[in-house]
């Protein structure tokens, strides 16, 4: 153990996807992405869904009613709860198989590739990084970019096609 705090990691399957990484690797994929980030303790559920569940979820939180990749829902302690009233829970991260594997091949990446993106990249969402400026994008890609590095992918932003 190399001493940094990480997260549980529960996965659920709500779709059938027979190309989807196996849950060590997912499960790994989500600690790299917290260890990178510094490391953090708490509890995280990664949930693999269909189009039509990640759209109806893309349309309602976000306004968008189309299937999109990923998705994070940081959580927010109740007001009034004292900080242990319960465990600490980070959040869900709702991942598509369907938009991973047609993006995968649209990008010219492995499905494996891909999918350790998308877990990665939702992660470090659930940790407060976003990418709606350029400076928050440009940490947020260095932290994929380490963390992906680490697990033995290439660079998701140079490997896109020209």
């Amino acid at each position: 153990m190399n001493g940094i705090p990480t997260p549980t990691v529960d996965i659920q399957w709500a779709t059938d996807a027979p190309d989807a990484p196996d849950e060590n690797d997912l499960q790994r994929w989500a600690l790299a992405a917290a260890e990178a980030a510094g490391g953090v303790v708490g509890d995280i559920t990664l949930r693999i869904v269909d189009d039509e569940e990640i759209r109806v979820l893309n349309r309602d939180y976000r306004g968008k009613d189309k299937p999109t990749n990923v998705l994070s829902f940081p959580f927010d302690m109740p007001e009034g709860l004292p900080d242990d009233a319960i465990a600490p829970l980070l959040g869900d991260i709702i991942i598509c198989a369907d938009v991973v594997r047609r993006e995968a091949s649209e990008q010219n990446k492995t499905v494996e590739a891909h999918w350790a993106h998308m877990v990665v990249h939702g992660v470090l969402h659930l940790l407060g990084y976003d990418h709606i400026d350029d400076d928050d994008a440009e940490q947020m890609e260095s932290l994929e970019v380490l963390a992906l590095a680490g697990q033995g992918f290439p660079d998701p932003y140079n490997s896109l096609p020209p």
